[in-house]
């Protein structure tokens, strides 16, 4: 695959993880600040609404090659990203209950390092390109 087709998987998956983000920064607000929800148990519950918009988005923006069945691939696409949860409330926690930072200015630190590895891990998992052009297991979506 081309520097050139990486780097527009990459954008699209910018746009799609920024809509996720906005989404997942919202509930948060919402379930601490409204609904007055423990800050981990609201950010768990956020980051996997984020997780469900991003994949929405991300097989329409960024990614061409899908291996599996729609189902299956949604179901690898939220498991995988549970790494990034887990990063996700680590870096919350480390920030809100060691450093006193808001949770809002913690959920941004934590969304800084969860994205590159939620891409890579994604990218290569389940949107790689075929490494043979004639797998006809692959379907490509323009």
């Amino acid at each position: 695959m081309s520097l050139r087709a990486i780097l527009r998987e990459l954008a699209g998956y910018a746009v799609a993880s920024a809509t996720a983000l906005a989404a997942d920064m919202v509930l948060l607000a919402a379930l601490t600040s409204v609904l007055g929800w423990h800050y981990l148990l609201a950010s768990a519950l956020s980051f996997t609404v984020g997780g469900l918009v991003a994949y929405a988005l991300s097989v329409r923006l960024a990614f061409r090659f899908h291996h599996l069945s729609t189902g299956v691939e949604l179901i690898s696409f939220v498991a995988l990203g549970s790494v990034g949860l887990l990063v996700n409330s680590l870096v919350i926690w480390i920030a809100v209950a060691r450093l006193g930072l808001a949770v809002m200015a913690s959920k941004a630190c934590a969304a800084l390092c969860t994205f590159s590895v939620n891409f890579l891990i994604r990218r290569q998992v389940l949107f790689a390109a075929p490494r043979h052009p004639a797998v006809s297991a692959v379907r490509a979506t323009e």
